[in-house]
């Protein structure tokens, strides 16, 4: 039986195909579709947490990498940095993967594939491996950060544009807080069995990975009616506020990556006296990354009221000031003001990540509010505003994730040049100060040529 938006409660047996799906009928919403969105929701999340974890994975696995593997900084960084770069790379094919192999088709194809980079983890990490072997495995953690762009289409299809902002934001804060649990996790496994015990953490990972995979396929639809629109890329990627709102995107979902990937080596580098131990270190760094996934609902919800430019805007601004904290802090070698410094920008790149995904329906609203005035057909430019914010979510998905290697390579070469992590402070500080500068030119300043309402 194939499912359809009038008879949705009367699937027996559920046959997970839908055919007939339009969000913004107010009546086939009201009379089962808000149910089957939300349970795809749910799942959604909880496939995406995972692959968070299991992206993250090389961010605790190196605080196991003690002396005896005969591994520097700079090489533990690399270690991050790759399946950064991968996870950022694949964020294009997961965005097409959910309307051609279906979203709960490739919700459990995606969460199947988290085994692979776990089981080859669990088979080469011990002493004596070589560094080439451990960036080839680390690269396949890269396949966790592909879940979030085909999470993240998928559930957009499911949702009517006027709840799309909250559902968005659950789905990603959700799938974030992946960072910080394997942080925890990694902290529960150091404290309990020890350093030497790598393999503990990598086997809590694999029954939970099988279960979230056997979660989906038991309770996912897919939406026969998700088309790939490469044209849609196309056109999206000829329009120059792609490229503002990527760099936007860059400044904060790029931050919240790489900093969740990085600060666990970054408190053993610098602070080596107050953390001379991996659990020193773990019993921290969850902090940073778990208030980051935290408050991002709260970003859309705070752009939904007061406009996101206007949020993004004040937020680069406040990202400005916690970059100078920590700058102060590490010339000071203060480890509290440090602490609080860091703290501040995990917090401040949670509320940017919601405040300027929420500006991407409404830069494209606004523009077709203008075509409508200039005489366009409602309907139809409404339809093309939908059709490109679609497509710039899996861009700046995947551009936003880039931004996590470049704060690992910016600490990387700043450890490797100087011993310290002060020009890479400098380099966020400018970024962000570049990152306020644009969204005032671009979205606030007062011009007749300014999009209303972002």
């Amino acid at each position: 039986m194939t499912a359809t938006l009038d008879r949705p409660t009367r699937l027996e047996p559920r046959s997970h195909r839908i055919d007939v799906w339009d969000p913004e009928d107010e009546q086939a919403w009201q009379a089962g579709g808000a149910a089957i969105a939300r349970r795809n929701l749910v799942f959604s999340i909880l496939s995406e947490h995972i692959g968070f974890s299991v992206w993250s994975l090389w961010s605790v696995l190196v605080l196991f990498l003690g002396p005896q593997y005969g591994f520097q900084p700079e090489d533990k960084f690399l270690l991050t940095i790759v399946p950064t770069l991968v996870g950022s790379v694949l964020r294009l094919p997961y965005t097409f993967a959910v309307a051609t192999f279906g979203g709960r088709n490739w919700t459990v194809v995606s969460a199947l594939l988290l085994l692979v980079p776990t089981v080859a983890a669990m088979v080469v990490l011990q002493p004596g491996v070589s560094l080439g072997t451990l960036l080839v495995v680390a690269a396949l953690a890269g396949v966790g950060g592909g879940n979030f762009a085909s999470s993240m289409a998928n559930i957009n299809a499911f949702y009517p544009t006027r709840l799309k902002g909250r559902a968005l934001g659950l789905n990603a804060g959700g799938g974030n807080l992946g960072v910080p649990v394997v942080q925890l996790v990694g902290l529960a496994v150091l404290g309990t069995v020890g350093a030497a015990h790598p393999r503990v953490l990598l086997g809590v990972y694999l029954p939970l990975v099988v279960v979230v995979a056997g979660l989906a396929w038991r309770n996912m639809d897919n939406l026969t009616s998700a088309r790939n629109d490469k044209r849609a890329m196309r056109d999206v990627c000829r329009d120059g506020h792609t490229w503002v709102l990527s760099l936007l995107y860059i400044g904060t979902f790029g931050s919240f990556i790489g900093f969740g990937f990085a600060f666990g080596q970054v408190l053993q580098v610098q602070f080596k006296a107050d953390f001379p131990t991996p659990l020193d270190a773990a019993s921290l760094t969850f902090l940073g990354p778990l208030l980051g996934s935290l408050v991002r609902p709260v970003g859309g919800l705070l752009a939904d009221r007061f406009g996101g430019a206007r949020v993004t805007f004040w937020n680069f601004v406040a990202m400005a000031g916690g970059a100078v904290v920590v700058l102060t802090a590490s010339r000071q070698e203060s480890l509290p003001l440090f602490l609080v410094g860091f703290v501040l920008l995990f917090v401040l790149s949670g509320l940017g990540n919601g405040s300027t995904y929420k500006m991407i329906p409404a830069v494209f609203r606004a523009k077709s509010q203008l075509l409508v005035a200039a005489g366009a057909d409602a309907t139809t430019s409404d339809r093309e505003a939908r059709r490109l914010s679609g497509a710039l979510i899996g861009i700046a998905g995947a551009i936003g994730a880039f931004g996590g290697v470049l704060v690992n390579v910016a600490f990387r070469q700043s450890f490797l040049t100087t011993g310290g992590g002060d020009r890479a402070y400098v380099a966020f500080l400018v970024f962000y100060g570049v990152c306020v500068l644009v969204t005032w030119t671009v979205y606030l300043r007062p011009s007749p040529r300014r999009l209303a309402g972002v």
